[in-house]
């Protein structure tokens, strides 16, 4: 029997930026995302503006962008984002309930809301469902 050498089909990693202004929390985060065999952190931002940066530098498939940072916040960034690299999803984290910022988050261009009070259960969840989308 002939055995093929598949390697060639292997998909690239799923590029993920995290952006936040506390390092504990993007640590914390960096640990969860790549506990997920097919997804690699390619960078971290520490707040809004160098979030843009480092997408437009990285060219991230997914945008982790926590909502209060200094310079932009979270939505301020994805709006940007969403503008200058409009491939790269996002999705945005908040201590605050969907109910008053899950709108505002989709409408500045974030594919998902997400609260931090449920971020180990959600997020990987949320980057499932937006890579699957785009297949």
């Amino acid at each position: 029997m002939l055995s093929k050498d598949i390697s060639h089909l292997t998909m690239p990693p799923i590029r993920i930026l995290i952006a936040d202004d506390h390092e504990i929390f993007r640590r914390g985060l960096r640990s969860l995302l790549e506990s997920h065999a097919e997804w690699e952190v390619c960078g971290e931002a520490t707040d809004g503006q160098e979030a843009v940066d480092r997408t437009k530098e990285l060219n991230p498939d997914i945008v982790v962008l926590d909502i209060t940072m200094p310079r932009l916040n979270g939505l301020e960034a994805a709006q940007v984002i969403k503008s200058t690299a409009p491939r790269s999803k996002m999705v945005i984290l908040s201590q605050h309930e969907p109910s008053l910022m899950r709108q505002a988050a989709l409408s500045a261009g974030a594919s998902a809301y997400v609260t931090k009070s449920e971020v180990s259960r959600e997020l990987m969840v949320a980057i499932e469902t937006m890579i699957g989308s785009e297949s």
